[in-house]
């Protein structure tokens, strides 16, 4: 498995925040549902523990004292899940990004100015979201022994 690029996730979020801004203002936004505004803890915790799980798995790979060894295929997983929440929160990001893009506009309204609050809010929880996925991801590499570091 190769190490997720940020550069690709860029171009998904871009792609979906577009493709989502153009749907909208094709269809009829006043009876699209509300953003729930659920999504922003949401993230953030998911955000949060993947953060966590990255700087924990990587204290248990190094072998630092007081830490157990990590089960490789437990490692496998982890780095799994960071590949494909990095993924997810692109496309959401994308998603949240096109409803932030075409509520910008109508500023003046009070539903759409919630919506924008929303929509900003829960695209920065998806920012955060993909970096600690990507933390995850990183830190399930297997470490260099010293004599591999040598042989360069």
């Amino acid at each position: 498995m190769k190490p997720t690029s940020p550069g690709p996730l860029v171009g998904i979020l871009v792609v979906v925040a577009l493709a989502t801004w153009a749907a909208i203002m094709m269809s009829d936004y006043g009876r699209l549902p509300l953003l729930p505004w659920t999504a922003i803890p949401t993230l953030l915790l998911l955000a949060l523990g993947e953060g966590y799980s990255g700087w924990a798995t990587k204290a248990r790979l190094a072998r630092k004292p007081g830490t157990k060894p990590v089960e490789p295929l437990a490692v496998a997983r982890l780095a799994a899940l960071g590949k494909a929440s990095a993924y997810a929160g692109a496309v959401f990001g994308g998603v949240f990004a096109g409803f932030a893009l075409h509520t910008v506009q109508l500023l003046d309204r009070e539903t759409p100015r919630g919506e924008f609050f929303i929509s900003t809010g829960s695209f920065v929880s998806c920012v955060l979201l993909v970096c600690a996925a990507l933390y995850l991801e990183h830190c399930c590499r297997v470490p260099k022994k010293p004599e591999d570091e040598e042989r360069r």
